[in-house]
């Protein structure tokens, strides 16, 4: 059964006047002086897709896009789909000349970029339209070197390593079978996605289980430190440096996902339908962020620096909260005023990778219907955009429609985005309102697309 929208009906004439001074800047606000910034709804114009690599203006904003991926990219002959990699790990290179895509059955895919005409490059090894395979799996790019990215490999899921694009070398770091983990890893499990710290001396990775989502061990390397674990069914922390014993929270659970603070001294984790906890790395305090114990911990998140951003789930769907990770109650609203009337029918999905070198970057990210409704009924419906978060205002920059329609059989059909570490690109997943046609089993393409924020 579709869910509803629903509003609360406020006066129209007394909305539309203080909307109406509130946002009589407009435009010209820095660092995307050129996007919109008022709140009138736009409507979406029809399009169909444009062809792989051809510079277009989005119509409805003017931003200028590109797109990535179309059905002949897999080097196998596959019309699988594409997507993002989204927010939890690093889809662009440090220096912004190469990024990655995720084709089908979780195969990888690195393209070069030339930000000047926004050019898609094929890079060295590889033919022009197709992307570099890369030998990593579940990958993430290093913050500090453009040349290396880390992850795990394809036949030890459970060890972390490099691969440097240059050269095509690969080095494992470590083995966390090796960690010393309580009880001992089995070889034959899987891991999730490596997350990087900005200076690239800590790494993350949640393991342990045979199935997505069901983790049992967060593990972090430090470079210099060695490894240090977290036995989320036991509460049982310990390693080669840091507190060891019980966690302060009696919590037993399961990890989704687990995710590491720009810093290096937290690390977010993910619950399925629960919320999220915070590991103080060096220390036994694991913090609880419950579902719905208010402020809300629930829907998409960004890690940052060392704050949090994430969807409140109530209110207004645009409603966006910024808490730091080592206090999790003191919570800063984003969007304010909230838009009249309060809708709740769009999800926001956020990418947040700037915001691991500077806590007051933007956050920027994307709304889609929770029952694949691509109309557009108020503003940001099926959006790009970006919210400030230094908080001395309260800007919302608006770039294009996303296009991306939702059909929950199909995660990857969710425009999931990830943002350049510049903050001046962001690539995202559409089916071009279902116009990119189907896979080889019938299920629907989606395809990765790139928007200048400017």
């Amino acid at each position: 059964m579709n869910k509803q929208r629903f509003g609360i009906v406020l006066q129209a004439a007394l909305s539309l006047a203080f909307f109406v001074c509130v946002e009589a800047h407009a435009q010209g606000v820095q660092p995307y002086p050129n996007a919109i910034t008022t709140r009138e709804v736009r409507s979406k114009t029809p399009m169909r897709p444009p062809p792989v690599n051809i510079v277009f203006a989005d119509p409805d904003f003017g931003s200028e896009m590109v797109r990535v991926t179309d059905g002949n990219m897999d080097p196998s002959g596959s019309r699988g789909m594409f997507v993002s990699p989204g927010g939890l790990t690093g889809a662009w290179s440090a220096d912004g000349q190469k990024f990655y895509v995720i084709g089908e059955w979780g195969r990888e895919f690195a393209f070069g970029f030339d930000a000047a005409d926004m050019s898609i490059k094929p890079l060295p090894g590889t033919t022009a339209g197709y992307g570099l395979t890369i030998p990593l799996r579940q990958a993430t790019f290093s913050f500090v070197d453009p040349d290396l990215m880390y992850g795990t490999l394809p036949n030890a899921p459970l060890t972390i390593a490099s691969y440097r694009f240059s050269t095509s070398v690969i080095t494992p770091l470590v083995d966390t079978t090796k960690c010393g983990t309580e009880p001992p890893l089995a070889s034959h499990v899987y891991s999730d996605n490596v997350a990087v710290s900005t200076d690239d001396k800590r790494l993350v990775v949640a393991e342990g289980a045979k199935q997505f989502g069901s983790y049992m061990f967060v593990t972090v390397y430090d470079k210099h430190l060695g490894c240090r674990w977290y036995n989320t069914q036991t509460g049982q922390i310990g390693g080669s440096w840091g507190a060891s014993g019980q966690a302060s929270t009696g919590d037993k659970y399961l990890v989704r996902h687990s995710q590491i603070s720009g810093s290096g001294r937290y690390v977010k984790i993910q619950v399925d339908y629960f919320g999220f906890y915070v590991w103080d790395v060096a220390t036994l305090n694991v913090t609880a962020c419950p579902l719905h114990a208010g402020p809300d911990c629930g829907a998409y998140s960004a890690v940052g620096y060392n704050d949090l951003i994430n969807a409140a789930g109530q209110i207004d769907e645009m409603n966006t909260l910024k808490r730091p990770l080592g206090n999790l109650t003191r919570v800063t609203q984003l969007v304010h005023p909230l838009p009249l009337p309060h809708l709740w029918g769009m999800v926001q999905r956020f990418s947040w990778t700037n915001g691991k070198l500077n806590d007051d970057a933007p956050v920027c990210g994307t709304l889609n219907s929770y029952d694949g409704d691509p109309s557009v009924k108020q503003a940001y419906d099926g959006e790009i955009f970006c919210i400030e978060t230094d908080e001395s205002h309260s800007t919302i920059w608006r770039f294009a429609h996303n296009r991306a329609v939702w059909n929950a059989a199909f995660y990857y059909t969710a425009p999931l985005a990830n943002i350049s570490l510049d903050g001046r690109f962001l690539l995202f997943t559409s089916s071009w309102d279902n116009q990119v046609g189907t896979t080889d089993t019938g299920a629907p393409r989606t395809d990765v697309w790139i928007v200048k924020l400017h």
